[in-house]
């Protein structure tokens, strides 16, 4: 039996030389180390999405902003949302399985202007990358800042919450300096950790309070703590909880290169990671929000930010609170992780295409792990550097969390249009939607623009430079710089994806790493 497919080894050894030759036809050589099986495939976006990190990171948020209708009625329909926009994405992934992903697949849908389409997909796609790693990290750093202070008594100060979150940062591109055999081992770990983590949280939620919330509060209660007083607004503003988290399931399409079998196992991995993670995250947010004891007090008491750590404290006590919430730390230490490693890819692919500056260092392979090493770091500092306005403004992080949408979400939907506007002369892969791709393929393309406009409107008011959404800045800053570069520069020079060689040169590439 082949190890990476389960499948007998002739038909696994098959299967990885489809890949590379997919990989040629393509032009590219296989530099990276093509080591996953499809469950590692799913885990990575099934990790990067965590419910155990966006649901509780923004669950403050959502308290502040809709309430207990805009998490329960709203991620849901969200959910059915962003279901469309995977199984748009996953049609267009099987039939270009490589590490560029969306930049890749508009440079080959599009029939005009095709390098433009391809410069600012993969623009739109980085800043979306960087965002949704802060997003979860600073997530992750504020579970942690909280955990330590209940245990050690911590501060939690700014300052002392961005220190976390260097630490944080610092060792996810250390993990991911070691090779994809450990992080894929991590990931499928991380699938246990957060379905069995789930099950532990809900139960001890329903379990052990003498007192929950009814039906009626759980799924029909609506709050409004923003400042606006148009309750239709606040509670699409409120959306961005479900919205945020049902991010970064393309990590299955960059992770295609070093996956077997991947123009099934990477469409796979988008489509399951969401529909899973739609599931069980809709479990965890009933059990949570069931389990509110008070909800002003647990909403601003102590740390504020905080509320689900409170939430816990009140139905569960204060030990087996520390429990759940080393159980949600140590999910979003392993969603971080795999967002590090799908941004690094995305940036990889996009360097090698001499996209950014610099590309030639940022495409660099360590020879010895075989991963973009350089793009690992990469993707860790920009994400630290889109942190740091925490330190002054306190609602910084649900800008982060705006832009990452936006930013991913754009790029998901430019080559979902031009497959759409490809018509018959798209070839599909051997994973497609058949008749409902039209259909599919324009629902995900609307609800993409009506999100984006979305979350670029302000989420408190009155607006100052503690409330303001600095996202339109952050994804405007982007634009104007990739194209300002691109209308000066890049037009006379960057022409989408190169190929790496003639078939001969891309095995002489892949004769030489595999030497080492």
């Amino acid at each position: 039996m082949d190890e990476q497919t389960g499948m007998p080894a002739s038909t696994g050894t098959s299967a990885h030389e489809r890949d590379k030759q997919k990989l040629h036809e393509m032009g590219y050589a296989q530099e990276l180390s093509r080591k996953m099986s499809g469950f590692s495939n799913f885990a990575v976006s099934f990790t990067i999405i965590s419910i155990l990190s966006g649901c509780l990171t923004l669950y403050t948020f959502g308290m502040q902003v809709g309430g207990p209708v805009d998490m329960n009625i709203g991620w849901p329909l969200v959910g059915i949302m962003v279901t469309i926009v995977g199984l748009a994405m996953a049609e267009v992934c099987s039939s270009y399985p490589t590490a560029g992903g969306l930049y890749y697949w508009s440079a080959k849908l599009a029939k005009k202007n095709a390098p433009a389409w391809s410069w600012f997909t993969g623009w739109f796609n980085l800043i979306g990358q960087v965002g949704i790693t802060a997003g979860i990290d600073f997530g992750l750093a504020f579970f942690t800042d909280v955990l330590l202070n209940f245990l050690f008594g911590y501060p939690t100060t700014p300052g002392w919450i961005i220190v976390v979150y260097a630490v944080v940062l610092f060792l996810h591109g250390l993990l991911n300096t070691f090779g994809v055999r450990l992080v894929a081992f991590l990931n499928d770990v991380s699938v246990w950790w957060h379905i069995i983590g789930v099950i532990v949280i809900v139960g001890l939620l329903f379990a052990l309070p003498d007192h929950h919330q009814s039906a009626s509060f759980v799924f029909t209660h609506f709050e409004n703590r923003t400042g606006w007083s148009n309750s239709f607004y606040v509670f699409l503003i409120g959306l961005l909880l479900a919205q945020y988290t049902f991010t970064g399931y393309d990590a299955s399409a960059h992770m295609t290169e070093e996956t077997v079998a991947a123009d099934v196992a990477g469409p796979r991995g988008i489509v399951m990671s969401i529909v899973v993670s739609l599931v069980a995250g809709w479990i965890l947010l009933i059990g949570v929000t069931a389990a509110i004891q008070n909800y002003d007090t647990e909403l601003t008491r102590g740390i504020a930010g905080f509320a689900p750590a409170f939430i816990f404290i009140d139905a569960a006590g204060r030990h087996l609170a520390e429990l759940m919430l080393f159980i949600v730390v140590g999910a979003q230490f392993y969603c971080g992780m795999s967002s590090v490693t799908a941004n690094s890819r995305m940036i990889y692919a996009f360097s090698r295409d001499g996209a950014l500056p610099a590309s030639a260092f940022w495409h660099k392979i360590n020879k010895r792990t075989r991963t973009p090493t350089n793009s690992v770091w990469f993707a860790a500092v920009g994400a630290f550097i889109l942190g740091l306005p925490y330190l002054y403004s306190p609602v910084a992080y649900f800008a982060v969390t705006s832009i990452a949408v936006i930013g991913l979400y754009i790029a998901y939907a430019i080559p979902i249009y031009l497959r759409l506007r490809a018509g018959d002369d798209f070839q599909r892969g051997p994973w497609h939607l058949g008749k409902w791709s039209y259909l599919v393929g324009w629902i995900a393309v609307i609800w993409v623009i009506f999100i984006s406009i979305l979350f670029m409107l302000p989420q408190f008011a009155p607006i100052s430079i503690a409330t303001f959404n600095y996202a339109p800045v952050a994804v405007g800053v982007v634009v104007i710089f990739a194209g300002v570069w691109y209308a000066v520069s890049a037009k006379n020079w960057f022409k989408g994806p190169k190929v790496q060689g003639t078939p001969e040169e891309l095995a002489a590439i892949e004769r030489e790493l595999e030497s080492i």
